[in-house]
């Protein structure tokens, strides 16, 4: 399960060392840890970061089948997730350094900055090939947040990108070593830790208020 850690005025929240997927006691537990990271005052930022193969494979669809009566509320926690992240009154970094899958993909744009790991691991959109479309929420978070030319390719092709193509089509801002995804996600956000409070806030939710409005949209999230 994740786990919330501060170190002087940066919160690493470790999404765990599994698939990392997005089970509704995950979400709760990263709720939870985000609320913190809110109630918290002074200089602060954010890294997500994870522990082995996965930052994260994004919606747990083994509890989805088993729970399709639910799946409505389970779309839009999901969809009010990313709008948390998108919207967070403090600069957030995604380290990413395992594959990061899906809405596990969609988790790392609603963050400020992401890292990668350039030599192995591949960040990809691939609802194209497993036959899920994006949700609007969805469709809108990853339109916000990378070109036009970028998101076409990564929704309709389903592109495995590993860490340099990520950093030269700016889906990740940088690529990095491994042993150094952490510490230079750290360093990112230890650079901006200035910038917490409601200014920024504001700042990110007018920025972002469309796909905000797509994602917040409780009446119908799948479209």
């Amino acid at each position: 399960m994740p786990s919330l850690d501060r170190h002087d005025n940066v919160f690493v929240l470790d999404l765990g060392d599994g698939e990392n997927r997005f089970h509704p006691d995950w979400l709760t537990a990263v709720g939870a840890a985000l609320d913190e990271v809110e109630k918290a005052e002074g200089p602060r930022a954010l890294v997500t970061a994870a522990t082995g193969k996965f930052y994260s494979n994004g919606l747990d669809l083994d509890w989805l089948f088993a729970h399709a009566d639910e799946y409505h509320d389970y779309v839009v926690s999901v969809h009010e997730l990313f709008a948390r992240m998108l919207s967070l009154p403090v600069i957030t970094v995604a380290a990413l350094q395992g594959h990061t899958f899906a809405a596990g993909a969609m988790f790392s744009l609603a963050h400020d900055f992401r890292v990668m790991r350039a030599d192995r691991g591949y960040w990809c959109l691939p609802e194209a090939d497993i036959n899920i479309p994006f949700t609007p929420g969805m469709a809108a978070l990853i339109q916000s947040r990378l070109t036009p030319q970028t998101a076409h390719e990564a929704m309709v092709t389903a592109r495995r990108y590993g860490g340099a193509d990520a950093a030269a089509t700016g889906i990740v801002d940088q690529a990095v070593p491994e042993d150094a995804v952490r510490s230079t996600a750290v360093q990112i956000a230890q650079a901006q830790v200035a910038k917490a409070g409601d200014t920024l806030g504001t700042i990110k939710a007018r920025m972002y208020a469309p796909a905000m409005a797509t994602l917040r949209d409780t009446t119908d999230p799948l479209g």
